[in-house]
């Protein structure tokens, strides 16, 4: 297992990238202070009964987020109530989540 960090500036302050990785699969986040983004493997809407801000990023297995670096070039697939206050939309560009999350 290999864990790999990176850090992103926004507008609105910093937000932290984690990547876990195994032979084969990975889990990616992107946490903020108000909320994350992830790969499909985390369930937003278990969150959201938590009380917590999440998203989901679009990827698949055909065509996984699969590192860190490609992260900011996907789009928000699916965003749980508590997100959608933050005004996180399905569809909106990673780039401009990250802003909202931070």
């Amino acid at each position: 297992m290999e864990i790999h960090t990176k850090t992103w500036q926004t507008p609105s302050g910093p937000v932290e990238g984690v990547q876990t990785k195994w032979p084969g699969f990975n889990i990616l986040l992107v946490t903020g202070s108000k909320a994350f983004l992830a790969c499909p493997a985390v369930d937003v809407q278990a969150c959201q009964g938590y009380g917590v801000a999440a998203a989901i990023v679009e990827s698949t297995p055909d065509n996984p987020i699969g590192t860190l670096d490609r992260f900011p070039n996907r789009n928000v697939k699916k965003a749980n109530e508590k997100a959608k206050a933050l005004g996180i939309t399905e569809g909106m560009p990673v780039t401009e989540a990250f802003a909202l999350i931070a």
